[in-house]
Parts: structure tokens; sequence; C-alpha cells
């Protein structure tokens, strides 16, 4: 976890800093003269067509309360590698404990990889998805039939964004996020089968290791295994809105 970033860091490392004195304040001065800090960097590619021919669905989760894992799983697709050699990950990830429950690497933008990560999700977590909500934003691979097809038959609900705001789909933009700009996974010029394997090896250390802030410092796993903790939401900056993201 190269750039877990300072809470984090503190609350896996707080016992052992309490016994040599150390508190927060402190640790985080060690960091600042030590050149640790971790300076926030955000970079955008456009991987959403909603210029298309395919039936859109309604946003069903902006009033929803999520109290439990498998209520709501969230799915987005996200850009990684270089010009030069690039890839595009698609993911489904579970909007109460933000653990990534399938995954895909793909070449290009076609259908295939959110299939194949959506295929993975249901082949892997059978049986425990009863009344699951299916949210995502509004694009060709998601609106297309041979994906609205997999939802019916495994009688998921499709929910959809309604504009270009990222927080009504919060959780997958900041799952997205934690994958590409603290696990460093789309720094690198290399072959699509090692940027794979680096994929899954970070998505295996950011369900098992990674304490999350929103899962009140929890890893996405042991989020996942209850249901008694509620659930963080993010907040909407846009105030004239007057709205919280549930996810």
């Amino acid at each position: 976890m190269p750039k877990l970033g300072g809470r984090k860091l503190y609350f896996l490392l707080k016992e052992p800093l309490k016994s040599i004195k150390i508190g927060r304040d402190k640790f985080f001065d060690i960091l600042r003269a030590n050149h640790l800090l971790i300076l926030p960097k955000r970079a955008y590619h456009v991987t959403t067509n909603s210029h298309h021919r395919f039936r859109k669905h309604k946003n069903l989760i902006l009033d929803y309360k999520i109290t439990k894992p498998n209520q709501v799983w969230v799915a987005d697709i996200t850009y990684i590698g270089c010009r030069e050699n690039p890839s595009y990950l698609s993911l489904i990830s579970d909007a109460y404990s933000k653990k990534i429950m399938g995954h895909y690497v793909a070449e290009n933008l076609n259908i295939q990889g959110s299939l194949l990560a959506l295929r993975r999700a249901l082949k892997k977590h059978k049986g425990v998805i009863q009344s699951l909500i299916h949210h995502s934003d509004r694009g060709l691979q998601y609106c297309s039939n041979d994906y609205q097809q997999v939802l019916e038959k495994h009688k998921l609900k499709c929910s959809m964004t309604q504009n270009s705001d990222p927080y009504e789909n919060a959780v997958a933009e900041r799952v997205n996020g934690i994958l590409k700009y603290e696990f460093d996974i789309d720094k690198h010029n290399i072959s699509s089968v090692l940027r794979t394997k680096i994929v899954d090896e970070s998505i295996k250390i950011y369900n098992e290791m990674r304490p999350h802030f929103s899962n009140h410092y929890l890893t996405p796993n042991q989020m996942h295994n209850q249901s008694e903790i509620r659930m963080k939401t993010y907040k909407n900056k846009n105030q004239s809105k007057k709205k919280f993201a549930l996810v």
C-alpha cells in the first residue's frame, strides 16, 4: 500500500507508536519533515458513452437506505495504463462495505469487460443477491441488451445515474480512485498480462488489508462480514441540492 495516507497509516501503527510516546500530531510532523505526506492528484479520462439508442434506467438509490452488504452493487469502468498501451478496468463493488466483488481488465471499451466483471461477481457470490440493486452510469456497456439480459436473468434491479454528478455513483468513483492513486495500478507501460496481475494483487490487498475510512477503519472484507455498523455517506458538495448520496 505505497500511498495509504497518514490517517490510515497512523491507525495501523497506533499501538507501537504509543509505546514510544508518539501521538498523531507528532507522527504527521515526522511524515512532513521527511516529505512522506501524500499529495492529491487527479486525472480524468472519459470512459462513459451515454449517447446511444439503448434504454436508460432511473436512479433507484437517491433516497434509498443501505444498511447491509449485498443490497446495492455499484459498477464502473476506469482507464489504466498509458495512451500507447491502454487498458480498461471494470469493477463491481458493494456499496455498503466498499468490497470489490468482481473485476476484469480489458484492452478496449466493448461490453465484454463489463460483462465478465459482473459474471465473476455473480459466480463468486451466488445465493446472496436477493433483491439486489445494480447501480451504474448510463454508459453503453451497462445499457446494452447483453448486459441487461444478465441482470434480468439473475433478477437484479437496474439503477442508473441521471446526470454527470459524480456523487450519484460515489462509491464506484472512490474505489477507482483508491486503486489508481494509492496502488499506482495505471503508472506502468507494461504488458496486459502483467498489468492484470498487478490489478489482481492490488484488489486482494485492498479487500483484505486496507482500512477504509468510510468503513470506520475496517477493511472491506471485515465490513462485508457484518451488518451492524451504519455506513457513512458522501456529502454532496452542491449545497443547492441539499441531498446526501447514500453511496
